[in-house]
């Protein structure tokens, strides 16, 4: 069931902090690891585009520590938790490859998931840049320190001031908003990220909500730090 838009945008943070609050609170450490994360999609499905990421970021560390190897079967997700295991299927040949999360991305609109350069190559989609995919949540390994929370990703720079400026803007409704730096091999990129969801709903509400108002092209993306 659709929820009904809310008038102010501050109380997209409201409901979900305080309704994540709840669902943990209400979390038993004698569960199996999935129980313990309720929000945690088990045979979660999603189509979309997909990409790859390869030589350029060979060696860099992946949003769960580790160094990307672009020969191991892994891939980056912006939402899905860390030590999330998928099954991707080329819609185009047919191909499936197992692939674990450990990274984040892409964070270009309209892409869903960043394969290892291993994946892509199971998938025959080294040629083409892209492929149409199915992937499927199908098992989890949890970090001990969590799923993390979830934000919205309004935009990202190159330079600092107009990411501050768009900060400033945004917190005439949003109090809870940061610019995080990253080091690309394209350059340093600032970005501007807003709120702290625990159930992606209500984030994705927030991110409709502000690229209404704002004429944005935000995400949701989930916070491992």
């Amino acid at each position: 069931m659709r929820p009904r838009p809310l008038t102010r945008p501050a109380s997209f943070l409201i409901v979900a902090v305080g309704l994540g609050v709840v669902l943990f609170q209400g979390c038993s450490p004698r569960l199996r690891p999935v129980d313990r994360f309720p929000h945690y999609p088990i045979g979660f499905v999603e189509r979309g585009v997909a990409s790859w990421y390869g030589p350029g970021f060979h060696g860099n560390k992946t949003a769960n520590g580790e160094r990307y190897d672009m020969y191991a079967w892994t891939a980056a997700h912006r939402t899905l938790p860390l030590g999330s295991v998928t099954i991707v299927r080329s819609l185009t040949s047919g191909r499936h490859v197992t692939v674990r999360i450990n990274d984040r991305g892409p964070f270009a609109k309209g892409r869903i998931l960043d394969l290892s350069l291993a994946g892509a190559q199971a998938l025959g989609m080294i040629g083409n840049g892209t492929d149409q995919i199915e992937l499927r949540v199908v098992s989890y390994d949890p970090r001990p320190e969590g799923m993390g929370i979830l934000r919205v990703q309004v935009g990202s720079f190159a330079d600092l001031q107009n990411a501050r400026a768009l900060l400033a803007r945004l917190r005439r409704d949003f109090g809870d908003g940061r610019i995080v730096q990253m080091d690309l091999p394209e350059g340093r990129r600032y970005r501007v990220q807003i709120g702290r969801f625990l159930v992606e709903p209500e984030a994705q509400k927030a991110s409709t909500s502000l690229d209404q108002m704002l004429d944005l092209q935000s995400f949701v993306v989930r916070d491992d730090g």
